[in-house]
């Protein structure tokens, strides 16, 4: 099981790195605050201080179209807000 399926990189979490030292990623639903905190260490080698998670739910949309309505939803996902100690930095683009 893959707890990290990858980082936001938006314009709000890129500040919120720039700034505070927080990071943020999609993670599995299944997985709590303790492994996501061992996970960010051992695959980027930084210390975390504090993890926070929020449940985003699903989108749901309509479309009007020839053949009738079409309803269908997105997939519920969870996110984690990492912040890491004083000092250290997460690059995400070295890899590229």
């Amino acid at each position: 099981m893959s707890i990290l399926i990858k980082p936001v990189i938006t314009e709000k979490a890129t500040t919120d790195s720039e700034l505070n030292n927080r990071y943020t990623f999609v993670v599995d639903n299944r997985t709590n605050k303790v492994e996501i905190k061992k996970a960010v260490e051992a695959t980027y080698g930084v210390s975390v201080e504090k993890v926070r998670t929020m449940n985003v739910r699903p989108d749901r949309k309509t479309r009007y179209t020839k053949t009738g309505v079409v309803t269908g939803k997105t997939s519920a996902v969870k996110k984690a807000i990492v912040q890491v100690a004083e000092g250290d930095t997460i690059d995400f683009y070295n890899n590229i």
